[in-house]
């Protein structure tokens, strides 16, 4: 994976101290059972785990890329399973590992298309059949601000549209709700919603959930 995919330096220094919004749609689980093996790849510092753990499920693990952030989550929640990515989007786990995999708010830290889809297809490897993938990711926003940093960045570097960099230095994408549709393409698209959330820098902004099943 690109540097420009991992952003280590920054998640590692201003990232670190960043609160992240998601909302997690628990009836979406309803019908897992709470031993399920449920993992959050990009985990952050733990927010969803900890609702996850609060919820009744026992297996929850957790990776990010970010020791600064893995570590902030084991200060706040020792009791949880966190662990570093060393090698993103590699996992040291056994194909069909996991019953449900959360990846929240991670497609957007990773601008290039090949390693989206790498990303993923690592997911659908460590998960079981039947299991479920629950993505939630930003999509294309139509105001002034967002449209003024997509053009900038085309006008500065090849790649897709609605790449972005904030004004702290991060480097995000934005996504058209059918390319991540096309990125679940090996699995059944089971939910999709849209939702309103507020940027790790405090914006409002307009986002959507998927939720995939693997055959």
């Amino acid at each position: 994976m690109r540097e420009l995919d991992r952003q280590v330096a920054y998640w590692d220094t201003v990232g670190a101290a960043k609160t992240f919004t998601h909302p997690l749609e628990l009836t979406w689980l309803a019908g897992v059972g709470r031993s399920a093996r449920v993992l959050d790849y990009g985990c952050g510092y733990g927010r969803t785990m900890a609702e996850l753990s609060a919820h009744g499920f026992r297996e929850v693990s957790g990776v990010d890329l970010s020791p600064a952030l893995i570590a902030r989550g084991r200060r706040s929640r020792p009791d949880l399973d966190f662990a570093v990515l060393e090698d993103p989007p590699s996992l040291p786990y056994a194909s069909s590992s996991f019953d449900v995999i959360v990846l929240f708010a991670v497609l957007t830290c990773i601008p290039d298309d090949d390693a989206q889809r790498k990303l993923v297809d690592e997911l659908v490897r460590v998960l079981a059949p039947g299991g479920l993938l629950y993505v939630s990711d930003m999509i294309v926003q139509d105001d002034d601000r967002n449209r003024d940093r997509y053009a900038a960045h085309v006008a500065e570097f090849a790649g897709p549209y609605c790449v972005f960099t904030t004004s702290d230095g991060a480097v995000c994408r934005h996504h058209e709700p059918a390319h991540l549709r096309a990125l679940l393409r090996d699995l059944d698209l089971v939910r999709e919603r849209p939702i309103d959330v507020v940027t790790m820098n405090g914006h409002p902004s307009r986002a959507v959930q998927l939720l995939a099943r693997k055959q």
